[in-house]
């Protein structure tokens, strides 16, 4: 069972990063092009002045793929694999959560999954720090950039998993609603707390854009909704066959589950 629902994991990863393809390569890679061209302009303004003061000036760096190669086929490979893997992760994480949430629909279970992932995943990191275009910000300090990006992602994963165990560990005594409640509480507390802790990245150069910074952002949120929404409402009916049979999804008894 456990290859099946990895199998459609994938599958439902793969129709999601077709979609996702579609979105950056429409809405979000313009937002790039116009990035670069800042970029580039800066750069010349910086080339000039240095010329202007007797200085020799710095050479530009080569591409090493060109702008449509990156804008198609490189966006489509990152994006196929990016939405893939996480089609695989999200099923082996459905696998391992079914049955022990109370809840014994398999669509609801990858919805709530779906929603949890969007979240913390996405959100709470992007709030903290969010996307900018790649010619945005300090080569230089790209790497703890990244690390403190992924920080904060794992922080926001680890407070979810936590959320979940103290709703799982109240729920009995105080009822679902009230733990439930109880759980979101800690997370949004401490996911605060972790955003309040670490520190505050902020590279976007004087004179940018705040249109083309505000649409690259909206894509990438576009792209992120789109790819954990697939995946909820389509592995959720690819997993339900898996389960249940492909002929008796809709009307199969499905069997209780009590908390554990």
């Amino acid at each position: 069972m456990a290859t099946a629902l990895l199998i459609r994991g994938l599958i439902a990863g793969l129709i999601a990063g077709l979609l996702v393809f579609a979105i950056g390569r429409f809405v979000g890679e313009p937002q790039v092009d116009r990035a670069i061209a800042f970029e580039t302009a800066m750069d010349e303004a910086k080339a000039k002045a240095a010329v202007a003061a007797g200085h020799p000036a710095e050479e530009l760096d080569v591409e090493l793929v060109s702008r449509p190669h990156q804008a198609g086929w490189g966006l489509f490979t990152g994006t196929m694999v990016y939405s893939t893997a996480f089609g695989g992760l999200f099923a082996l994480v459905f696998g391992f959560i079914y049955g022990r949430v109370g809840v014994a629909d398999a669509r609801l279970i990858a919805l709530l999954l779906a929603s949890g992932g969007f979240v913390a995943a996405f959100v709470v990191p992007d709030l903290k720090y969010p996307s900018n275009p790649p010619s945005v910000g300090e080569p230089d300090t790209i790497g703890i950039r990244t690390a403190m990006y992924f920080l904060m992602m794992a922080c926001s994963i680890g407070g979810l998993v936590g959320a979940v165990a103290i709703r799982q560990n109240l729920a009995k005594r105080h009822g679902l609603w009230n733990a439930t409640l109880i759980g979101a509480a800690f997370y949004v507390v401490f996911a605060a707390v972790v955003m309040v802790i670490l520190p505050v990245v902020q590279e976007v150069p004087p004179g940018f854009d705040a249109v083309v910074l505000w649409r690259f952002r909206l894509a990438t949120i576009a792209m992120q909704f789109v790819m954990w929404t697939t995946l909820g409402l389509l592995f959720g009916v690819l997993a339900e066959q898996a389960l249940y049979g492909r002929t008796s999804a809709a009307t199969a008894i499905r069997p209780e589950r009590s908390f554990r």
